[in-house]
């Protein structure tokens, strides 16, 4: 059950859909989540002032996605951050070396869906 969010600039709304689908893909794919429980956010940040190391930057993006503690191995998480980049690389060719891929980590009973947490979920399998 995770929840990823893109932000990124400039805005590029033909190609949001299919960031969509390929962050949903690799996130099921490379950290074995569900994929019709994968929700994804894409923001386009067309005024903000985006900088890097001071410096303004026409071109950036940051992932995050959110899963639940424990539930991924080192080895997952790596390749994920991995195929990540790759994905971002492949719509932004030009992105600087220090955009960030986030895998947040959340306790089970921190967070949930329906209206039920993770860990309640799992005491009622």
């Amino acid at each position: 059950m995770p929840f990823a969010r893109l932000t990124y600039r400039p805005q590029r709304p033909d190609r949001e859909d299919h960031l969509a689908q390929a962050l949903t893909d690799l996130i099921a794919r490379d950290l074995a989540k569900r994929h019709d429980l994968t929700s994804v956010l894409i923001e386009a940040t067309p005024a903000s002032r985006w900088t890097i190391g001071g410096e303004p930057q026409a071109t950036a993006a940051h992932l995050e996605v959110f899963v639940t503690a424990g539930t991924n191995s080192p080895k997952e998480k790596r390749a994920f951050l991995q195929n990540a980049m790759t994905l971002l690389r492949a719509e932004w060719p030009e992105l600087h070396a220090a955009t960030y891929v986030v895998v947040h980590e959340l306790p089970s009973t921190d967070w949930g869906y329906d209206g039920l947490s993770q860990a309640d979920r799992a005491a009622n399998r």
